[in-house]
């Protein structure tokens, strides 16, 4: 399969096609996603990073690089955040390389760890990622936090 990786920041051209996408994959307010992904486009901070796994002119899969994922752990960041990839692309492994070029990527922007906050058990863990702590949202929900060095090479 040929697939390329893409920063949002270096093609402009597909800020509405990915603000679509990724409101759609989530299912949350779009406003949220369309202010956090238009801000990235201009900031002069690192973060927050939008990335697009693309088969030809499609997106099939999405990760992003932000400061915190909604959870109480403000201390630790950067976090990879909406991870996605699409339901008829799964089982090939392209959710491994998103994680891969996400390390990749914040090892680059200086950062040593990258932290995630998820739901799913025994997934993020076949990778190499380390349960850390628990944490707690506003909507009263509690996850676990992983984390993984950004230099460490994959298992």
């Amino acid at each position: 399969m040929k697939y390329q990786i893409i920063d949002l920041r270096d093609y402009p051209d597909l800020l509405k096609e990915s603000i679509e996408y990724v409101a759609e994959r989530w299912g949350l307010n779009r406003r949220i996603f369309e202010d956090c992904i238009i801000s990235s486009m201009t900031t002069k901070n690192p973060l927050p990073r939008w990335y697009f796994m693309m088969k030809q002119d499609e997106i099939i899969g999405s990760y992003s690089l932000m400061n915190n994922d909604f959870v109480s752990r403000q201390d630790l960041w950067p976090y990879l955040s909406n991870l996605y990839i699409e339901q008829e692309q799964r089982g090939k492994g392209l959710g491994s390389v998103l994680m891969t070029h996400a390390r990749q990527e914040a090892y680059k922007l200086g950062f040593s760890k990258l932290y995630l906050c998820t739901d799913h058990i025994d997934y993020y863990e076949k990778y190499g990622w380390v349960h850390l702590c628990n944490g707690y949202h506003t909507w009263n929900r509690e996850s676990q936090i992983y984390v993984i060095d950004t230099h460490k090479e994959e298992k």
